[in-house]
């Protein structure tokens, strides 16, 4: 193994840990989990709308219906009284149409208080739908300016990963095949290191100490291999 083949993959490791760093940075982006949240608001903002929509749907059938029983009422007491007012009547007849009259007006008085009752909750049920819709508007804003920031932050990424990674295909050029296939392996097991500098004593990949005899150890063959983590190391 040649020693300029190990350097040229110490340079490729750099070049990995920049990707790795991009990657990282690429999933961890503080707007993704703003993202997340506001995405969360939505479905629930939604729910909430639905459910008021149909709140106020009923009460306006409710509303609809009262105000059309309360008409019919009204059409069937004035017929009433025009009889009751234009005589002609039997005096047992007269007392039943009377009785009738006070019913229907009973009747209506009734229907009159649950109309207006309805219509004292439709103005706040309408409001409360209003409410959830200008909510929902203002958190579908947040949602597509924080999908426009990251998707605008993945491009300036993505576009730095294919840099790194051109630069990779560039190191990797004379680096043996199989020792770049163990570098690999290597990575997969160690966090993304899979070769390190040996410096003042110290493994750049697990950063112990090696003893004079696990050094020479280390260097005793030609592809040098730190005593303690196994990963490759550069002098």
């Amino acid at each position: 193994m040649t020693i300029s083949g190990l350097y040229d993959l110490l340079d490729v490791q750099k070049i990995d840990l920049d990707i790795d760093r991009l990657l990282d940075r690429r999933k961890s982006l503080p707007e993704l989990e703003e993202y997340r949240e506001t995405h969360e608001n939505l479905q629930r903002l939604e729910k909430e709308l639905a459910a008021a929509s149909e709140t106020l749907r009923d009460l306006e059938l409710k509303v609809d219906k009262g105000e059309g029983e309360l008409s019919i009422l009204e059409s069937k007491l004035s017929e009433t009284e025009t009889r009751l007012f234009a005589g002609g009547m039997s005096g047992k007849e007269t007392e039943y149409m009377r009785l009738e009259v006070e019913s229907l007006r009973g009747q209506r008085e009734a229907m009159e208080g649950r109309v207006l009752a309805l219509l004292d909750e439709l103005d706040p049920a309408r409001e409360e739908v209003a409410r959830i819709q200008a909510e929902i508007d203002e958190t579908r804003a947040e949602h597509q300016r924080l999908e426009a920031v990251i998707q605008e932050e993945w491009r300036k990424i993505d576009s730095e990963l294919a840099r790194k990674e051109e630069a990779k295909k560039e190191a990797l050029q004379p680096v043996p095949s199989d020792l770049v296939d163990l570098y690999e392996e290597l990575r997969r097991n160690k966090e993304g290191v899979g070769i390190a500098a040996f410096e003042n004593g110290v493994c750049g990949g697990c950063h112990m100490a090696l003893s004079p005899s696990e050094r020479e150890e280390a260097f005793s063959t030609d592809l040098p291999r730190c005593v303690h983590c196994r990963r490759i190391l550069v002098a």
